[in-house]
């Protein structure tokens, strides 16, 4: 539960003590407001070329990886135990190095988790705005919105003040107090890993080929090969 949550929360619970005829309350739909905000759907626009980007850079080394381990293989009966260990640390590292820049930018609070919270700020405190301006003029105690961590099981739509919001943003509807359609807020998403190769020689642990570690790592295999088995 968020802190805003919480808060809300503990209001509810003072306001328990309170005669509830003397209280006032509102909700509104933040994401119904946002997909209707320009400046909202810029920040996901720039999010989707971000995220394409880095994507990219992920995918080009993943085939630098690939070719490595390939060379590798190819010219393994030529090389000393020296030039041997040598390529199996480069291959180890390359690996190590692609889940590290994936982590880092699709991670937990990484650079999309960031940038996705930095863009979509100045959308947000314009939404807090205007929530702050109609809770005055309307004399609210409370205001609400519905895709919080506080579940609204149900609401009258009388309480719903998701068009005065959206007003005071310059961007109600001739009909006040009536939430329009409501349509698909886009979100983006870190991508899914790429395809792996369909070269049997690169079976996974699930039995799945996966082009960036190879059955366990591609450097255990080709130390596994140099050993005496099969690569």
């Amino acid at each position: 539960m968020t802190l805003v949550a919480r808060y809300l929360l503990a209001l509810l619970l003072l306001g328990a003590f309170v005669p509830a005829w003397g209280q006032k309350f509102g909700y509104i739909d933040t994401e119904f407001i946002m997909g209707k905000m320009p400046e909202y759907a810029q920040a996901q626009l720039e999010l989707g070329r971000l995220t394409e980007t880095w994507q990219r850079e992920i995918e080009a080394q993943k085939k630098d990886l690939d070719k490595l381990y390939r060379t590798y293989q190819a010219e393994e009966v030529v090389l000393t135990e020296a030039m041997k260990k040598k390529r199996q640390d480069e291959i180890l590292k390359k690996e190590q190095d692609i889940k590290a820049y994936e982590a880092k930018q699709f991670g937990y609070e990484g650079q999309l988790f960031k940038k996705r919270v930095e863009l979509n700020k100045p959308a947000q405190d314009k939404i807090f705005d205007a929530v702050e301006k109609v809770v005055k003029a309307r004399k609210l105690d409370f205001m609400f919105d519905r895709n919080g961590d506080l579940t609204m099981l149900y609401a009258s739509p009388t309480h719903d003040y998701t068009e005065f919001v959206l007003e005071e943003l310059g961007l109600g509807s001739p009909t006040r107090n009536q939430p329009g359609t409501k349509g698909p807020v886009k979100t983006v998403k870190p991508p899914k890993t790429p395809n792996a190769s369909a070269d049997p020689a690169f079976e996974s642990d699930s039995g799945t080929p996966d082009p960036v570690t190879g059955s366990k790592t591609r450097a255990a295999k080709a130390g596994k090969a140099d050993a005496g088995g099969k690569p």
